[in-house]
């Protein structure tokens, strides 16, 4: 506008026959037309427009003030409240923690962690839960694997943010490097994810698939889908792959179902000649089918399977560690609500699990919402109906990721990042459950984008790509191994 100006006084000066009138109208028309360019909409023609704002540099943004009292709120310490007496001592019979130990875990914690606030950095695992005995069960069997005879199992749940074992993948190899286990795991009977997710070949024919997000009429566990055959055939393929080096080959086939009458099965491994034909055992509630030996790959071919129901295969070890991964596109997580606690106690009985993890939020971020506090209502009763569904498995509730918007032509985090991360804190922290802040392990504000330009992420600015899912195992990890150390310094304080 300066030079337009300039330029203008100095052809007047230049041409005295032109006079101010004109000069004004002039004016008039540029500014008109800057005024209009601002008012452009965010997108013309599906081409990203970047508006001309006359007054950005004396403007506040409402979003700048959002981020501030955001930023604080973060920032404030998050105490555990007291409990009442009743739940006091509900805690002490079901650890068989006394007083005097739960005091000194908390004497150690503080001490262990100096901070009383929140973990920014995601360096460590925030536990929430009183004596913060959160994860004792899963590094009580962590411990006591070998002796117990039967691997210990972590359920990972979540969205698309963990489809086709993006993260999970490394932070099970972690895990089986460390406390031994090999295999994938279960493994649906098909998924959206299944042509890219490179812990697994498998292929399926002949089948229907219901989903929880969209069907209300079947019973779910936490895989929230359900397989019927349909057609006279039905198949499910499976491959090992050499992704990892845990992966290669397993010791134990299964394949889960959970409803069947009649269905005559064929079964060939590793690509041989020979083949098993059995008739599955009649059930209406989860059941498993199981051969041992040494397998990289399996062909299922079912026949007479009206009545049947699938869950999926596992391929895995009978020891060490075991990590499922339950990603469903489209999830928010409250929708856990839901699962059949039937259903899922007859899952546990076969597949105990020491420890869930839930990841979500990247459904719930919008631009337009910054109070959730309804999440943390919903996200509570979730938690609830989980711990009823899996009694003796603890429960790690991962925090959102950092996710980013475009905002004249530059990435930057939603606003909405920030309110979310703080409202799981409070699911965790009322819930008395572990958590883990993965924005603050991405690096906080903006991460996302440092992400993309190293190709950790997808153009999207919101999905991990495998090498930045692989970051975040790694800090995962760490974060997990650091507070064993917590628990194995509290055990020895406790004798």
């Amino acid at each position: 506008m300066f030079r337009i100006f300039v330029a203008l006084k100095e052809r007047t000066w230049m041409n005295k026959d032109n006079n101010f009138g004109r000069l004004l109208l002039l004016l008039l028309i540029a500014f008109s037309i800057c005024l209009g360019l601002y008012y452009l909409p965010d997108q013309l023609f599906g081409m990203k427009i970047k508006k001309v704002d006359l007054f950005s540099d004396l403007r506040v943004k409402p979003e700048s003030l959002y981020m501030d009292s955001l930023r604080m709120q973060l920032e404030q310490p998050d105490t555990i409240g007291m409990v009442s007496g009743t739940v006091h001592d509900s805690i002490l019979k079901t650890t068989g923690i006394d007083s005097v130990a739960l005091a000194l875990r908390d004497s150690l914690y503080t001490i262990m962690y100096a901070d009383k606030g929140a973990d920014s950095l995601g360096t460590r695992i925030e536990d929430y839960s009183v004596g913060h005995i959160g994860l004792k069960r899963f590094f009580a069997a962590l411990r006591n694997s070998r002796q117990a005879g039967r691997p210990v199992r972590v359920a990972f749940l979540g969205d698309s943010f963990i489809e086709g074992d993006i993260l999970v993948a490394d932070f099970r190899s972690g895990m089986q490097r460390l406390f031994g286990g090999r295999g994938v795991g279960f493994v649906p009977v098909t998924s959206v994810a299944a042509k890219f997710r490179p812990t697994i070949e498998q292929k399926a024919e002949g089948w229907t698939t219901w989903s929880m997000l969209t069907d209300r009429h079947h019973r779910y566990t936490l895989s929230g889908m359900t397989f019927e055959p349909k057609g006279k055939r039905s198949s499910i393929s499976v491959k090992t792959t050499e992704r990892y080096p845990e992966l290669k080959t397993v010791s134990s086939l299964k394949f889960l179902y959970e409803r069947n009458s009649c269905t005559r099965m064929e079964l060939v491994c590793n690509g041989t000649q020979d083949t098993i034909r059995e008739i599955l055992e009649p059930t209406s509630g989860i059941t498993q089918y199981e051969q041992t030996g040494t397998f990289t790959e399996a062909f299922f071919n079912f026949a007479d399977a009206e009545g049947l129901q699938a869950l999926g295969v596992a391929l895995e070890d009978d020891s060490g560690v075991i990590v499922d991964n339950y990603s469903l596109r489209g999830n928010s997580g409250m929708i856990l609500s839901r699962l059949d606690s039937t259903r899922c106690r007859e899952l546990n009985k076969i597949r105990p699990y020491a420890l869930v993890v839930l990841q979500y939020g990247l459904n719930i971020v919008s631009d337009s919402v910054l109070e959730y506090g309804w999440y943390v209502k919903r996200m509570e009763e979730t938690v609830r109906h989980v711990r009823v569904c899996f009694p003796d498995a603890d429960i790690l509730m991962l925090g959102v990721s950092d996710r980013s918007r475009q905002v004249n032509g530059i990435f930057e985090t939603m606003p909405a990042v920030l309110a979310l991360l703080h409202a799981q804190r409070q699911v965790a922290r009322r819930s008395g459950i572990a958590f883990w802040n993965v924005f603050g392990a991405m690096g906080g504000e903006n991460s996302m984008v440092r992400f993309v330009e190293n190709n950790w992420a997808s153009k999207d600015y919101t999905h991990l790509s495998f090498r930045g899912g692989k970051e975040i195992a790694s800090a995962l990890l760490k974060a997990i191994l650091l507070e064993k150390e917590f628990y194995d310094e509290a055990d020895k304080v406790a004798r």
